[in-house]
């Protein structure tokens, strides 16, 4: 299995109402580059089966080049999840 994949089977298993950061899961799968995961998700080809807008920078904050549709639209994804 490639890298991507390992990385949207991974994210799948955020719930809604929560996020993690690129660094938590870079981390978590032993790879220790974060920048990987935000290049892997910014090419997200199921962007609505693969919820990408849960993943977020290490200070919380969301990705200004959020790939679908910026950093207004990841911030609209996750309020109406309840992520404040």
């Amino acid at each position: 299995m490639d890298k991507r994949s390992i990385v949207y089977r991974f994210i799948v298993h955020i719930p809604k109402g929560k996020v993690m950061t690129y660094g938590d899961i870079s981390l978590w799968m032993g790879w220790g580059n974060a920048r990987v995961i935000g290049t892997i998700l910014h090419k997200n080809p199921f962007p609505h089966s693969f919820p990408c807008h849960r993943v977020v920078h290490a200070d919380g904050s969301v990705a200004k080049t959020y790939a679908f549709g910026g950093a207004k639209a990841q911030r609209r994804k996750l309020i109406k999840e309840g992520v404040l």
